[in-house]
């Protein structure tokens, strides 16, 4: 008789996480909680609606649901960007050993996305975000986005500023080794 919703995102269900704000949660969670109203909406006939944070007594949606719906609907745009993004960059493959160091490389496989090309690695670094990350990065081709034409060069992504070539690494080999 109470609702939940905070707790089906974060999987706190003690008494301080059976809460219906939803306001502070990350855009993960509230994919979550995107996850959860998709599977009861499909598995579920509604019955009433629960007079609180989100409906009022006369079933009216509040403010406080529009504003979590478009919560929501901005952590879906994220999800989509990220996914774009990793259709663009897909993380490379890696290994570890202390005998032989660390090994990055690219398949037409790598970061469990399916492609026509394998790709170089390369450190990607994203704005606003510390560190980086290796990627997988087309070396053929015009750049993301770009449809086939002689005014752009044929170096795939090579040639986007966030991109660093590993050192050591010959810039177009599929795989690099770096001691340590």
């Amino acid at each position: 008789g109470r609702d939940a919703t905070r707790a089906f995102a974060t999987g706190d269900f003690s008494e301080s996480g059976l809460v219906d704000d939803v306001s502070a949660l990350s855009p993960q969670e509230l994919l979550s909680i995107q996850g959860w109203l998709s599977f009861y909406r499909e598995h579920y006939e509604p019955v009433g609606k629960l007079v609180g944070r989100f409906y009022d007594e006369n079933g009216a949606p509040t403010e406080a649901l529009r504003e979590a719906e478009a919560a929501i609907e901005e952590a879906l745009k994220l999800q989509a960007e990220s996914e774009q993004r990793k259709q663009q960059f897909p993380p490379c493959n890696s290994e570890w050993s202390s005998a032989k160091g660390t090994r990055f490389w690219c398949s037409t496989e790598s970061g469990g996305v399916s492609r026509g090309w394998a790709g170089v690695p390369r450190r990607l670094y994203r704005p606003g975000s510390r560190g980086s990350g290796c990627v997988c990065v087309r070396s053929t081709g015009p750049p993301w986005g770009h449809p086939p034409s002689s005014q752009h060069s044929d170096r795939g992504d090579l040639d986007n500023p966030h991109l660093q070539e590993y050192q050591g690494c010959p810039p177009l080999a599929q795989q690099c080794v770096l001691p340590g």
